[in-house]
């Protein structure tokens, strides 16, 4: 295992910060949960578009350290405001729905990859020690057998995939042609309280907690590996304190399950049963697995996922039954 070093950063910048996985994020540097980082000011910039949730932020909002900016991370002058100063950046914000990106792929596009090059753009400027790139398996496509590992050729095959891809490919060149410090993260599916209920685990939970049936794509065979959200932090956490720059790591969950296995667990948590399934069509150009190799973060930074699928969906929707107040309002016309 590679040494990590004690770091303490004056200042590091959140891009995304207000949600799901970004919220985390700043909640663990703020209260102490993610180690290693000393007491920084952290600065989140988030555009609060639909999946931003200032709510999200709510076990911290009144860290005097805690600091948001409400801009888009296409615009050049609210990212060097916020990026001014900071040791380092963490890039979360996304456009990330894949059903989404097939109705219209204009915002993935703008996001995703324009966006990553603003932030790329001003950080030449800023000279942070540090630029992590969060993105996703999504971009290695669909394997049949096995695990991607990080220098395996792109694939992806959605339209959300192809523009984390080109934003990654776009990180990795201003490492080699500018010697920017970046490194690229790659998670699995993500999962944990604060997640907009447009992803399968809070729509379903949401849906049967209120006696509503929940649709299931094609047979129900698309397999996933599932990662806890504050499991994903961690990894994210020591890339960015031990990482290095130039190189890309894996985050996975170790657990993979068919989407009728995952429905049959929320089944059985909230109560219902198998009458509350409803077959929909497939969606289209939906990749049947994915699966990461994540090794090499292991071996290096000596991660490991500490959050079981059991523990993990329980915990999960017990904290949806015990917060109606946040999703109910999200849920409207789901």
């Amino acid at each position: 295992m590679r040494e990590l070093p004690d770091a303490a950063f004056r200042r590091v910048l959140v891009t995304g910060g207000a949600g799901f996985i970004g919220s985390r994020f700043v909640t663990g540097l703020l209260d102490g949960s993610l180690p290693g980082f000393g007491e920084p000011e952290v600065v989140v910039l988030d555009a609060l578009t639909y999946a931003g949730n200032l709510a999200n932020l709510a076990p911290v909002a009144g860290s005097p350290r805690l600091r948001v900016v409400t801009g888009d991370i296409c615009d050049r002058e609210a990212v060097a405001g916020a990026m001014a100063g900071a040791d380092l950046v963490v890039h979360f914000a996304a456009e990330s729905h894949v059903d989404r990106s097939i109705e219209d792929a204009d915002a993935f596009v703008r996001t995703n990859v324009l966006g990553t090059h603003t932030l790329l753009r001003e950080a030449l400027e800023a000279g942070p020690g540090r630029f992590v790139h969060v993105s996703t398996d999504e971009v290695y496509g669909s394997i049949e057998e096995g695990s991607w590992r990080e220098d395996r050729p792109l694939g992806p095959n959605s339209p959300y995939a192809a523009s984390k891809a080109s934003s990654d490919l776009l990180a990795l060149a201003f490492h080699r042609t500018h010697g920017l410090p970046v490194c690229v993260t790659r998670c699995s599916n993500n999962y944990g309280p604060y997640q907009y209920p447009e992803k399968v685990i809070p729509l379903f939970t949401g849906r049967l907690l209120d006696g509503g049936t929940v649709p299931l794509y094609g047979d129900g065979g698309n397999r996933r590996d599932w990662l806890h959200v504050d499991d994903h932090c961690r990894g994210v956490a020591l890339v960015a304190r031990g990482g290095r720059p130039g190189e890309v790591y894996n985050i996975g969950g170790g657990t993979e399950l068919t989407n009728t296995e995952l429905t049959d667990r929320l089944l059985e948590l909230c109560g219902a049963d198998r009458s509350a399934v409803r077959r929909v069509p497939d969606r289209k150009g939906h990749d049947r697995r994915y699966s990461v190799d994540f090794a090499k973060i292991s071996a290096e930074l000596g991660y490991a996922p500490e959050i079981g699928i059991d523990e993990g969906l329980a915990a999960t929707v017990r904290w949806y039954r015990e917060n109606r107040a946040w999703w109910e309002p999200l849920m409207k016309g789901r």
